[in-house]
């Protein structure tokens, strides 16, 4: 079965996360060090490939009252790239509150963890909120 990848997009690090064959679980991979240009785009296609991914959710950032900001045309334009590029669906995910969360989820259960790992735990569960919400929608 076709899996969904999740991506926490940023200016130097990537979080990635992908769903079981199932669409049940999303599980981290590992954090892409180097924005989300060219080397991205390929690392992307390899993974694509990897796990025969049929589509793509990626993480907006938008203000607390839900407007846009900075880092959401961003995101928008990375859709982008990536639609043309793959020919692949994409999905916009409000991601407020993910990079808080996955700071607290680490707090609580380890020390030392770096910004990577929050990069990842963030795509973990900017993908897992849409996978809940597509089997909410499939009951």
């Amino acid at each position: 079965m076709k899996r969904i990848l999740g991506i926490d997009p940023g200016e130097k690090r990537v979080g990635l996360a992908i769903s079981d064959p199932m669409g049940i679980m999303a599980q981290g991979l590992d954090t892409f060090i180097g924005g989300t240009g060219e080397a991205f785009l390929e690392h992307l296609g390899r993974l694509i490939e990897e796990y025969d991914v049929e589509s793509i959710v990626i993480g907006m950032p938008l203000s607390m009252s839900g407007g846009k900001i900075e880092g959401t045309e961003k995101a928008e334009r990375l859709a982008e790239k990536i639609s043309a590029r793959f020919d692949i669906p994409v999905i916009l995910r409000d991601e407020r509150m993910s990079s808080l969360e996955a700071e607290r989820h680490l707090s609580n259960n380890r020390k030392g963890s770096g910004k990577g790992d929050i990069d990842r735990i963030s795509a973990i569960f900017i993908l897992q909120s849409y996978l809940d919400e597509i089997a909410d929608k499939n009951h």
